[in-house]
């Protein structure tokens, strides 16, 4: 069993465990551990009895709340690092490449990055390598929370649909 399975594991029992009104709690607190997130987060939830609709609340918001932490330090930290360039010595003027580059990532790259990331790796590091990379808190923030909301529903959503219709829960 590696280390993502047992951890999951964990949460199933501990949701199983706690009351009621506790359970969504739990959900956040293992959406915000990358590799489980809120799609697997929600499937927790959904698998022990929880609403879906709250599962999926719960989970998508528990996911998010770790973004926006991951980029707020991200960012915190890419403006002490450009800032203390700037004590060295001047910097190079962008290039005419650079400022296209930077445009196209922002109307194009982000949301790709953002909705097809979770596929190869969690929202946490994409948010991350997003923001240390020089695009906007905002913008990276904004399409995070649609990946994270479409994700999460889906995965609830199936997960619903698999208890309700084919093992009839």
């Amino acid at each position: 069993m590696t280390a993502i399975e047992e951890l999951v594991g964990n949460f199933q029992e501990l949701v199983s465990q706690v009351p009621e009104i506790v359970q969504p709690l739990v959900l956040m607190l293992a959406a915000a551990v990358p590799f489980i997130e809120g799609e697997v987060a929600a499937l927790i939830g959904v698998a022990g009895g929880l609403n879906p609709v709250i599962a999926a609340v719960a989970a998508a918001s528990g996911n998010f709340i770790c973004v926006l932490l991951v980029v707020s330090l991200s960012s915190r930290a890419r403006t002490a690092v450009m800032d203390r360039k700037g004590v060295r010595g001047p910097a190079k003027p962008e290039s005419k490449g650079q400022r296209k580059f930077k445009r196209w990532l922002v109307r194009f790259g982000v949301p790709g990055a953002s909705i097809l990331g979770p596929l190869a790796i969690p929202t946490q590091f994409t948010s991350a390598l997003l923001v240390a990379g020089g695009t906007p808190r905002g913008w990276v923030l904004l399409w995070q929370g649609v990946a994270i909301v479409l994700w999460t529903t889906a995965s609830t959503v199936s997960m619903w649909a698999a208890l309700t219709f084919v093992v009839g829960v």
